[in-house]
């Protein structure tokens, strides 16, 4: 059985305080998104920058961390 059956959804409590500003910034990217972030812009913490999220309904149940790549895209480089 997952945690969110027995515990309910992890929700950082900087997160409830920061709710009523359109813009805010999180190191939190094991919270889920709940409703009430619908409209809002949050700026998830990657490891070395911010990445600005709008949140859409289609978000809502998953964490934010889904949305904030950590990592880059690897390319070759060609030969010349």
């Amino acid at each position: 059985m997952s945690r969110v059956k027995f515990k309910g959804p992890y929700l950082e409590k900087k997160l409830i305080k920061d709710m009523n500003k359109q813009v805010f910034k999180t190191f939190s990217r094991q919270s889920i998104i709940i409703p009430k972030f619908v409209g809002k812009t949050i700026e998830i913490y990657n490891g070395k920058t911010y990445t600005a999220l709008n949140i859409v309904e289609e978000m809502v149940g998953y964490k934010l961390g889904e949305f904030s790549l950590t990592r880059k895209k690897f390319s070759y480089k060609k030969k010349k």
